[in-house]
């Protein structure tokens, strides 16, 4: 169960770094965009990881475990990347050389969480609320095949990411203006919280 909690915190931690940037913008979080954008995550881990243990009963052990280390460990690193990415373009925009309000829906939700709020109403609709899942879904996809290889109960894993997620959107409105009024994205941390449970457990 320690794994599954573990786990569960780490996709969280992109989750509640959302939130409060939503909370630092005024962005009003509905309990049932809430709950959306929860389920899909966890629907998302229970499915990757449940077709990865079934791709590990057709492959060696030892095999099986260390493609798991390199998807993990590669899916940190992105994670990392993309942080630092996020940082450099929001100081570009500060200081007028781009602007995050243009591109893909998809790309400026990677770079800005609160594109999200596509209509400026300063609510999340459950549209964009998918919206925000959809693009997540991504890096919860690639974790959950490469959790696959550890022995985890996938039921408990999809509960406790949906809890895990409900509660870090909850703590991510109640924290957001001290967390989102940092210099620094902060969302770096999960990439290195993945690799250290690619490692260790």
């Amino acid at each position: 169960m320690i794994e599954e909690i573990f786990l569960a915190f780490i996709m969280s931690i992109d989750i509640y770094l959302a939130a409060a940037a939503y909370c630092n913008s005024g962005i009003r979080i509905p309990p049932l965009s809430a709950v959306v954008i929860s389920l899909v995550g966890a629907a998302v881990i229970w499915s990757t990881v449940s077709f990865s243990a079934m791709l590990g009963r057709h492959i060696p052990a030892a095999v099986f475990h260390k493609c798991g280390v390199a998807v993990l460990t590669t899916i940190g690193v992105l994670t990392i990347v993309k942080s630092a990415a996020r940082s450099i373009a929001r100081k570009i925009s500060s200081n007028g050389g781009i602007s995050l309000k243009k591109g893909s829906l998809v790309i400026r939700l990677y770079l800005d969480d609160t594109a999200a709020d596509i209509d400026g109403s300063k609510t999340l609709s459950l549209s964009e609320a998918l919206a925000i899942a959809f693009v997540s879904s991504f890096d919860c996809a690639a974790t959950g095949i490469g959790a696959g290889t550890h022995s985890l109960n996938t039921a408990a894993l999809a509960a406790m990411t949906f809890t895990c997620g409900c509660l870090a959107l909850f703590l991510g409105n109640l924290t957001g203006k001290r967390v989102a009024s940092l210099k620094h994205d902060l969302s770096w941390t999960g990439g290195v919280v993945l690799i250290i449970f690619a490692f260790v457990f």
